[in-house]
């Protein structure tokens, strides 16, 4: 999947797979089609990050979850 592009498709794929590595309990709460597209490489940026880490700690999850809520339009 090339990521690189700004699609909604791959906004909604990078959203899911965010919320699952974090294992958000509210996950329906970030909904792909609430992302600004403007926002796309910030996005990006965590989602990679995201990618890289094994584990979060539950401040880690929440500054996660607050950085995607600040990302809806």
């Amino acid at each position: 999947m090339d990521l690189s592009q700004n699609t909604p498709e791959n906004i909604e794929y990078m959203v899911n797979q965010i919320a699952t590595k974090i294992k958000m309990v509210n996950a329906s709460a970030i909904q792909y089609t609430d992302m600004d597209m403007a926002t796309f490489e910030e996005l990006r940026d965590i989602y990679e990050m995201v990618l890289r880490k094994n584990n979060f700690s539950p401040g880690e999850m929440q500054a996660l979850a607050e950085e995607l809520g600040r990302l809806r339009k």
